[in-house]
Formats: C-alpha cells, structure tokens, sequence
C-alpha cells in the first residue's frame, strides 16, 4: 500500500469482481475520508467538526426495498412475506454484475470491519463504497480490526454499496430503482440507488438477526444497554425514535450500545462500535452525552446550518425529521471497555404511543412482558422511513420487525427463557404522548422518563402502591421520585374521560387483531395477558 492508502495489489478486489476500478483506497483514517468528501465537494465541515453531508434522495431506510435471496439456505428458515420479500438467486447474480460493471474504473473505498463485541461471535466484514462518507460511516459504526488483525483479514461477509447506481425494476426485480439485497449463501449485501447509510448497518444486524440465533444460540436484540455503577446491566427496548438512544446515554451508567446487542449464556454484547442517534431538537442541556460526541469524526446526516454560518441549527427539520448523526462510540466519555456487561436485571420495552393511551411507566407480569414483546407496539416516527411525514401506530414483532429473518416467536421463546432463568424486571415506558393523542396531547417530558427510569433502576418502584390500568391490566405506579402524581396514570391528564376510555378501548381492540397472526405459536398464559377491550376496531 502507498504512503496515499492506495493497494497496488487487487487480488482481494479480483476474487469479488472488482479487479478493473481504478483506485482502491483501503483502510483509510477518518481524518483522510473527511478530506477526500470535502475535496469532492460532498460534504462541509461544522463548526464543531463534525462533516456533514446529504444522503440525496433517501434520507430513511426504505423497508419495502429491502429484499433476502430465497434460496436452499433461507426457503425453509426465513419468515418470508412483506418484511423479508423473496429474490431470485438468478436475479441477484445478474444485479451483482451490474454493480461490479457500474464501479469498473471508478475510485472505490474499501473498508475491513467487525461487528460483536464479544470475540466467540465475532463477524468480519469487508465493505466496497462508492463514497468516501459512506466508508467512514462503516469505521464509525462497525468495529475496527487492530492493525495486527488487518494483517490476515479474511472477510466472512462483503457489503457493496453504490448509491449512484440505479436499478431498472422491469431487469433486475426490484421494486423501485433503489435497492438492498442480502444472500446468505453468497454472504454478501448489495445496496444501490440510495445514500442512506443506515441500510449498510442495518444489512449487518438483518444478517446478525439470522445467522445468531440459529446457529450459535445466541438471542439478537433491537435494543441499547448501559451499565450502573454496581455493575448492573439494563437493556432498552424500542424502534427508531422511541428514545433507546438517548436513555442509554446515562451520565450516571456506562454505555455499552445505543442499538444493537446479543445476549447469550451471562453477558450482554454490543454488535456495534458506534452510535447512529437521531440528532433533530438535539441540545446539550437535553442530551448531553450526544451533543458532546458531535466532534471530528462524527458525521451529521441531512442537516441543516443557520444562515451564513456552520453552525447546526439543530430544530430545522426542514430536509427531514429524520437527521443522524454517526460517531464511534469512543466519543461518549462513560462506556464500558470492552463493549459488554453482565445479565440485566431491568428491561425496558420503550414505546411511542401516539394515541397517548398507555402510562408513562408500568411494571409486566412474565405473561404480560411476552405478549407485549411479540406485539411491539410503538409509532413511525416521521422520517424514520421513506414516505412517513408524522407518527403512525404500528406493531413490529420483538420492537424490530424490519430486521428479523426470523419467525418472531424465535426470539420471543429465548427472550422468555432468559427472563425466567434471571428472573429480570420488565418495565413498559410511554416516550409518546400524554393528555390525548397526537396533536391534541403533548409529548411525554423527557426528564420525567429519565426519573422514571431511575426510580425504577434503583429499586424505588418495587414496594410502592400500584393501580392496575382499566384495559391493558398493566401495573402502574401511584408515585414516583421527580414526577408529578397526576401523570402517572394516563386518564388523569385527559379533560374528556369518556373520549379516553374508547381510545384505550379501541387502542386495545388493535393489539388482539395484529396478536391474531401469532395466537398458534403463544400459550394460554400469553394469551390472557392481552388487554381486555369492549369496542370494536
């Protein structure tokens, strides 16, 4: 390799069809990958120091896009329907070809990644980009091989990305002319026709989602962790938007990850080595542990500046509500080195309700914890994925639908087991709305959540009274530490009681229909967990 990161030798690149690009460039340092986006005029420099740069046309994932080749491996293992849609092996083969064709004499950026914390389940990535930012993303997310390690890198895994190609649907059986492909057999993820660089990350965690839990007994979770000073472990629960990122982000608790973990036999790991955090309404005084991690380094995706300045003006939404910023999570000052801590004892289910029917906080029976797990209630919060402009209430099986190959009731049946062999707290948190829905209510005070949280952390929720919710049977707390009384029990915030009680009612009547497709796979005890309703949906 030269003294420019450039490798003269493209055996490595040969093998996966890529020997004719032009320049290679391998393994370069973040403060190279800055200077090569700058010099091609796709990205600028904050006054913080953080780049930040525009993903074009997508600025979200695009769920409907995203495709897994059905072949003798997947067909009999893969939960297929409209989250895991079939694709052709013969399909893919032709497309990978195209893309090989497409970055033929281009300059590409190559990065050698890892993803899992813990060494036993670790997995080796090699990642081709069309786009200097999109290869420093993959160094702030994945982690980084040391240098001895690079020496006999060996990929398990390829990820080609090139967001200027564009697919022809009629040609190459996609959807729509952007596209991510996953094959297992081949072991390796394509993405074209969008710049969105959380689909290299989730690509990964699809892959993670898979090959874990059905081949090394290892559950794979949506969901960040952190560590308290006595070495207790709580992991969060929760789609995009509900707040796993910025509740883990503790001053008082290391940070193990903001999104992605496995827990097997007793410890919890992270998959990532970095944070992907939405950054709209960002401000120190709220986030702290975020705003100081958005340096030289970090990348801001799809922000704004204030005029004539490089300053972020964080509450412009005006691109999208979906704004990002990526770091290594070397960033935040208080993690837990290496990225990994013990069995939790708390877990929370975050959820973004918008109807503002559900408490503020709620401690679930097994039973309870199980059919809510399965359910994943919570809210798109807009600009998480293409097309969504305000939040939608949807249920994502395990709060990570989008992600799992697998039939949720996998993972459900080992995070039941874990729960029972650790005998683990399980909390169910409102980060949504209070005193009426969307548009009439006013979203939960993230202050409050965070006492909430510690109250229940500490233990100070274990012997106070409770009452039990009117319809979903859920133990609400009659007081708690730094939270007003009144906002404990959801009804109390609403002025029209009676528009409250059929909300919940037919809130309620949604969750039996969606359970209906997962009743053959549950148990009695399950079953009667399900919140009992008397309106109709």
């Amino acid at each position: 390799m030269n003294e420019f990161g450039i490798k003269s030798d493209t055996a490595d690149l040969q093998s996966i069809g890529l020997g004719n690009v032009g320049n290679a460039y391998w393994n370069l340092t973040p403060a190279e990958l800055v200077e090569e986006t700058i010099v091609r005029g796709m990205g600028i420099l904050t006054e913080s120091g953080a780049l930040a740069i525009d993903t074009g046309e997508f600025t979200g994932r695009s769920p409907k896009d995203r495709f897994i080749v059905c072949d003798d491996k997947t067909e009999s293992n893969v939960w297929w329907g409209n989250i895991n849609v079939k694709f052709s092996a013969e399909k893919f083969d032709l497309l990978y070809g195209k893309i090989t064709a497409y970055l033929s004499k281009k300059d590409i950026y190559v990065r050698d990644a890892q993803a899992c914390a813990d060494p036993n389940h670790r997995l080796k990535i090699r990642v081709v980009t069309e786009y200097p930012w999109s290869n420093q993303f993959a160094y702030n997310m994945f982690i980084s091989p040391s240098t001895e390690e690079l020496k006999s890198f060996t990929p398990d895994w390829h990820i080609l990305c090139a967001p200027g190609f564009y697919a022809d649907p009629e040609l190459d059986g996609t959807r729509q002319h952007n596209f991510a492909v996953i094959n297992f057999t081949k072991k390796t993820i394509l993405i074209g026709g969008t710049g969105y660089t959380g689909e290299i990350k989730k690509g990964i965690f699809s892959v993670l989602n898979y090959i874990l839990p059905l081949e090394q007994n290892v559950l794979s979770m949506h969901c960040s962790a952190n560590i308290g000073k006595k070495g207790d472990t709580a992991i969060f629960f929760g789609l995009s938007g509900t707040g796993k990122t910025t509740l883990s982000a503790d001053p008082n608790r290391q940070l193990i990850g903001d999104d992605e973990h496995g827990w097997v036999g007793n410890s919890i790991f992270n998959f990532e080595g970095g944070c992907y955090a939405k950054c709209i309404g960002l401000s120190e005084e709220k986030e702290p542990e975020i705003w100081n991690a958005v340096k030289f380094g970090a990348i801001l995706e799809n922000i704004c500046l204030k005029p004539n300045t490089s300053s972020v003006d964080f509450e412009d939404d005006s691109k999208t509500e979906n704004t990002r910023v990526s770091y290594p999570i070397e960033h935040c000052k208080n993690i837990a080195v290496p990225s990994i801590g013990q069995n939790p004892k708390n877990i929370f289910f975050l959820t973004c309700d918008a109807y503002g029917v559900l408490p503020p906080i709620s401690r679930l029976s097994k039973s309870q914890a199980m059919y809510h797990f399965i359910s994943g209630y919570t809210a798109k919060v807009a600009g998480t994925e293409a097309g969504i402009t305000e939040p939608q209430t949807a249920f994502s099986a395990c709060y990570g639908a989008p992600f799992l190959p697998l039939h949720p009731t996998k993972y459900a049946e080992m995070l039941g087991q874990k729960m029972t062999e650790h005998n683990v707290n399980v909390w169910l948190v409102n980060t949504g709305w209070t005193g009426g829905g969307y548009g009439v209510g006013n979203r939960m005070n993230l202050k409050h959540t965070r006492a909430m949280i510690t109250a229940a952390l500490e233990g100070k929720l274990d012997n106070v009274e409770i009452t039990a919710h009117e319809v979903f049977g859920l133990s609400m707390p009659n007081e708690c530490e730094n939270v007003p009384a009144e906002i404990l029990h959801p009804r109390n915030t609403w002025a029209d009681k009676a528009k409250y009680d059929e909300t919940a009612n037919n809130l309620a009547g949604a969750f039996v229909k969606n359970f209906q497709q997962f009743e053959d796979g549950a148990n009695q005890e399950i079953l009667d967990a399900a919140p009992k309703t008397t309106i109709g949906v």
